[in-house]
Formats: C-alpha cells, sequence, structure tokens
C-alpha cells in the first residue's frame, strides 16, 4: 500500500475528540443485571441497541472476506456521506467534488456543513471528462471526491476508476449501493492498495431492506476508527440490527432476488424499447434505467395519474425518466400504461 498519513486529512478537531465508549458494549458479560444506563427493566425493547455493532460486523467480515474493525455502520448510507464529510471537511474552508448527475446527497450533506461543492459535468456517454477532473483536482483541491458506481441516476459504472483513486489526494468514497445488480469488480478488492478508499454499500436496494436504514463503510481501520468517534453512539436501532443480521442468514434468498431483478431489468429493456414514446434508454449496470420519451411532460404527467410513479430527470437530464425495475406485475402495468401514450 502506497504511503498515506491519514491524520494530514483529517480536521484537527475530531483528532483530538474523544469517542463516546459504552461500557456495556465493550465488555463481556455472562449473567449482567443491567442497572447502568437508567432504563426501564421492562418491555421488549426497553434495552438500548449495542453501539458497536458487532454481530452486524462479524457476519459482513464473513460475507465480504474485509476486517470487522474495517466496517463502520450507518443510519443508511446518508448518514455515513455525512460523517465522512464531517470526519475531513473544515465547514468553511474546503470542498467536496461530485459528479453532474449524480445522487444528491452528496452536494446536499456537504452545504449543511458549509462545505464548497465543486462538480464533473458528465460526457455525452455520462462517463467523467478525465482532463476536466486533472484540471479541478490540481486547481481547487478538494478533499473529498464522491464517486457513485453505478451511477445514480445514470445507472453506468465508472471505468477506469483506479485512475480517480490514484489521482486524487484526498478521500476516494466509492459509493456502490447497487454493485450487487452489476457483474463489476467491487473496490472493497482495492482496500489493501489504497489508504484513502472509503467503499459505501447499503442493504436498501438489492437486500430490500430500504425501511431499515441500514447502511455500510469498508475502509482502513484508521478512517473508521475516525467515523466511529464522530457516530451517535446508538445511530442504528435494535429492530434494524436484528432485521439485517436475520436477513444475512438467508444469502440463498437474497441472491434469488437479485437474480429476478436482473431477469426483470432485461425484460423491461426489451420492453421499453420497443414503445413509440420511447426515444432512448440508457445502459445500465443497476436496477434502473435512465429512459429519454418524446414528450416527457406528458408521459409523467400520464404515469402519474394512472399511480405509477417515476422519477423525473428533466431538465437536469433532458426528457428523461428515472424507472426502477418492480415486479413482473408492476412492470406490465407499467409498459400498458405507456402504450397508450402517442
Amino acid at each position: 500500500m502506497k504511503e498515506f498519513n491519514i491524520n494530514s486529512l483529517v480536521r484537527k478537531n475530531i483528532l483530538e475528540l474523544q469517542p463516546y465508549l459504552s461500557f456495556r458494549d465493550m465488555t463481556e458479560f455472562e449473567n449482567p443485571v443491567f442497572l447502568d444506563a437508567n432504563e426501564s427493566p421492562f418491555g421488549e425493547l426497553n434495552r438500548y441497541p449495542d453501539s458497536t455493532q458487532k454481530k452486524l460486523k462479524q457476519k459482513l467480515s464473513v460475507l465480504k472476506g474485509i476486517p470487522a474493525d474495517q466496517i463502520a455502520i450507518g443510519n443508511g448510507s446518508d448518514e455515513l456521506i455525512d460523517l465522512i464529510i464531517k470526519v475531513f471537511c473544515e465547514p468553511g474552508k474546503e470542498a467536496v467534488l461530485t459528479m453532474n448527475p449524480s445522487f444528491a446527497m452528496y452536494g446536499f450533506y456537504a452545504s449543511v456543513n458549509g462545505n464548497t461543492v465543486l462538480t464533473l459535468d458528465l460526457d455525452e456517454n455520462f462517463g467523467i471528462k478525465k482532463e476536466d477532473f486533472l484540471k479541478t483536482v490540481n486547481e481547487r483541491q478538494p478533499k473529498v471526491f464522491f464517486l457513485c458506481s453505478p451511477n445514480n441516476p445514470t445507472g453506468n459504472s465508472v471505468e477506469d476508476i483506479e485512475f480517480y483513486i490514484q489521482n486524487f489526494k484526498g478521500i476516494v468514497v466509492v459509493d456502490e449501493a447497487y454493485i450487487e445488480f452489476s457483474d463489476k469488480r467491487s473496490c472493497t478488492d482495492l482496500l489493501g492498495k489504497y489508504a484513502n478508499l472509503i467503499v459505501l454499500q447499503t442493504f436498501s436496494k438489492a437486500w430490500g431492506m430500504a425501511g431499515a436504514r441500514v447502511g455500510t463503510a469498508y475502509a482502513s481501520r484508521e478512517i473508521t476508527a475516525f467515523i466511529n468517534t464522530v457516530k451517535a453512539p446508538y445511530n442504528v436501532n435494535s429492530l434494524s440490527l436484528n432485521k439485517v443480521i436475520g436477513e444475512m442468514d438467508n444469502w440463498d434468498s437474497i441472491e434469488q432476488r437479485i437474480k429476478k431483478t436482473v431477469t426483470e431489468m432485461t425484460w423491461l429493456n426489451r420492453e421499453l424499447q420497443q414503445l413509440a414514446c420511447v426515444r432512448k434508454v440508457y445502459p445500465s449496470d443497476a436496477n434502473f434505467f435512465l429512459t429519454e420519451f418524446d414528450n416527457v411532460e406528458k408521459v409523467y404527467t400520464i404515469l402519474l395519474e394512472n399511480e405509477i410513479l417515476t422519477s423525473k430527470r428533466d431538465p437536469k437530464i433532458p426528457g428523461c425518466l428515472r424507472i426502477n425495475a418492480g415486479s413482473r406485475k408492476e412492470n406490465i402495468r407499467l409498459i400498458q400504461t405507456l402504450k397508450t401514450i402517442v
């Protein structure tokens, strides 16, 4: 691994911050009596959740082949995005870099934390222009670079991703919310090679647990330690933790869901391509298609009138809706409605 001083990137006040540690969660007991946290002795959810999320990290460690101390757990990936910015970016003084178009919350949390948001406009195929990247990095020196791959809302994966990790002097965050639907290699395989890399994944998409709000960050021990220092002590509730841990014992069924979604993507792509109102369906490595229509306002309105909700990306991406694959029944309803539009 290339020599890299993580402390030189972390905010000074974070370096000096002491994490909140629950004695209960840091110690093993055989038959404890809990009188330490002012909890009620009654009820099914009367105890605080494990602030260290030990069981979930242990299961993820086995599944991913990544040491448990290189894993941080968030209340969705959103919280982890916010925490990463708080760890590395001095409010009012430093910037984050994002792709445009891409997931809006990178810029949102940067703005909430008082940081400048720099954007790289993607080309006609939604790829990053390397010359723009190098120019921005050298002239503006952003602290954190958010790479969404596969990208939301375009669906394509970032090509030559190591180029951007190698040529960025700060922290590179690769958001892999949709990686399970893709045949591309996960950047978790690169963690041993790049000390400035953080990989985000989530239980919201392929795992089908968006309502649980559980996200994961994989990085060096030093980086995950800083994330755990600034997070709230009980940031993920017991119901969500237990549900996710339980689902991890059913990986075979999760894989079947992923295969069904990929099958629906193939079916949906073929059906969309045949519609008179569709101008273009962009290639996708995710569970959605960015789709361009001849009259996007009309299409969006008619779909909404039929209680079919899609994500309108026009005018930022002219003429486009983002449509994710549903069940076959839902997809048929979508296609049948679109066939009525001329």
